[in-house]
């Protein structure tokens, strides 16, 4: 038996091949492009992800028999908002995740409707990357468009209705939306009355696991695969990513380099974080789990090493950086090249270095900018630490977990064991493993996970490091206080 993950991502899309024992067959990657209209801006044409999962799907299971196949999961970016017609034509380009032209209607939300009022409404107060804060922009801006929305979704529920011609979401996902009454896993009345929008205009929610439905007759013939292969509902990325990497169930974490940074914590019980720092979702195990997330992460070392440096060489830039430099560095980076949002919730925040002097090196700069990232995690570690959580170690996935250099400063950083999963394919292996509940084989996400995620590779902590970056952590602290008074003037 065979099962296809789809990791839906913001650069491009990975699909890949798994057997009924967790072992990856094949992996196809396809890239598309993403627009920035404006300064802040960040969009994407839906036709782009669906071209590049029909097109890629097929070139997946050259060599394999299709017949095999039985299930198909997604794991995607969350929070975009995708809108259809009445003919289920999609109305405008996708607004994804990091886009920041929202900032007005978050400060209506989170100040005129209040943050008590949202958090009591979904668990969680208004980010500009949230969907409704985008459904409010698009109604003020574009109420030609809003008037004729006839279906809301998020990017890989797209994708789910490309195959199955079903409107779905899973709560993992829609949690992110600000539209979902997390806690009780129903659509907040109030929240879409705030929105103009109504419960029809919704897609119909899941748990991650369960099926949608099957192929669509036209789809099946186009990818070459039997109509009965079954859909699942599949999770955001994060939760996606959390299943693929074993952080299923109470206390487990997981932390995420990819184009953004995320730290998830796995829990049995709804709980809330009383500032709203970190967001309240559900899991894509049937339970909940808090998140902090960056939105730029393995973005910013991209951003140094091709646009600034001119080089994608990213193992040659960071072999002068040996460990009797860690924890020494007096250059610090801000890595808030999008804006941030955990904890911080700020969009006019920037990216800066500071601390350089004559003698600074391009590898302290290089340095900085790993450093920055793993300090900006800490920060949404240390709100769960105090809310009492206890986070005795994590996994870590993403692009930015192939280097060990990086994963040394994290762990340091954190003062935790850090673990890689033996296949480095978070989301689209969560979504394989999701596909794998949904169509049978096996009982349920805890127990598909138990058995076919192993650790490949553990970071430890070393004590003398983790004393050094303490220090460094603390003066890291000071300086967005620092600068919060300065950004708004730059822009």
């Amino acid at each position: 038996m065979l099962y296809i993950g789809v990791d839906l991502g913001t650069s491009a899309v990975k699909l890949l091949l798994m057997d009924g024992e967790g072992a990856v067959k094949h992996v196809v990657s396809r890239e598309y492009p993403l627009e920035f209209p404006r300064p802040g801006w960040s969009q994407q044409a839906p036709e782009d992800w669906k071209n590049a999962v029909l097109e890629g799907i097929p070139q997946l299971l050259e060599g394999f028999d299709a017949n095999e196949v039985r299930g198909i999961g997604a794991g995607g970016q969350m929070h975009g908002l995708v809108v259809l017609d009445e003919n289920d034509c999609v109305l405008r380009p996708a607004i994804l995740w990091n886009d920041g032209r929202t900032a007005k209607e978050v400060e209506y939300l989170n100040g005129t409707v209040g943050r008590d009022r949202l958090s009591r409404y979904t668990a969680n107060i208004a980010f500009a990357g949230f969907t409704a804060p985008k459904l409010l922009w698009m109604r003020e801006n574009e109420p030609e468009l809003f008037g004729r929305i006839a279906k809301i979704m998020l990017p890989k529920d797209y994708i789910n209705y490309v195959l199955t011609g079903v409107h779905c979401t899973d709560y993992s996902d829609a949690s992110g939306m600000l539209l979902l009454d997390v806690e009780h896993k129903r659509w907040s009345k109030e929240m879409l009355e705030l929105c103009g929008v109504t419960e029809e205009q919704m897609p119909k929610l899941f748990e991650s696991y369960e099926a949608v439905g099957t192929l669509k007759p036209d789809v099946a013939r186009r990818l070459g695969l039997p109509e009965t292969v079954t859909v699942c509902a599949g999770a955001g990325d994060n939760a996606a990513a959390a299943v693929g990497t074993g952080a299923v169930g109470a206390g487990r974490c997981n932390i995420s380099l990819g184009t953004s940074g995320t730290i998830f914590i796995s829990s049995d019980r709804f709980g809330v974080d009383p500032n709203n720092a970190l967001h309240a979702f559900a899991h894509a195990d049937g339970g909940y789990h808090l998140m902090g997330c960056m939105l730029s992460a393995a973005s910013c070392n991209k951003w140094w090493q091709e646009e600034i440096l001119g080089t994608d060489d990213y193992q040659t830039e960071q072999a002068g950086i040996d460990l009797d430099r860690l924890g020494r560095n007096h250059v610090y980076f801000l890595p808030y090249l999008m804006g941030e949002r955990s904890p911080i919730n700020d969009t006019g925040a920037r990216g800066c270095f500071i601390g350089m002097t004559m003698d600074t090196t391009r590898a302290d700069m290089t340095q900085a900018v790993l450093e920055g990232v793993a300090f900006a995690i800490r920060d949404s570690f240390e709100v769960a630490r105090s809310l009492g959580v206890e986070i005795p170690r994590s996994n870590v996935c993403g692009g930015g977990s192939r280097s060990r250099l990086w994963k040394t400063i994290l762990a340091n950083i954190l003062g935790i064991p850090l673990d890689t999963a033996a296949t480095e394919q978070g989301p689209g292996c969560g979504g394989a493993i999701l596909a794998m509940v949904a169509a049978g084989r096996f009982p349920s996400v805890r127990a598909a996970a138990d058995a076919l995620v192993s650790v490949a590779d553990t970071v430890e902590p070393d004590a003398r490091l983790t004393a050094l970056y303490e220090e460094r952590y603390r003066q890291f602290r000071e300086i967005y206080p620092a600068c919060r008074a300065l950004f708004p003037k730059l822009q």
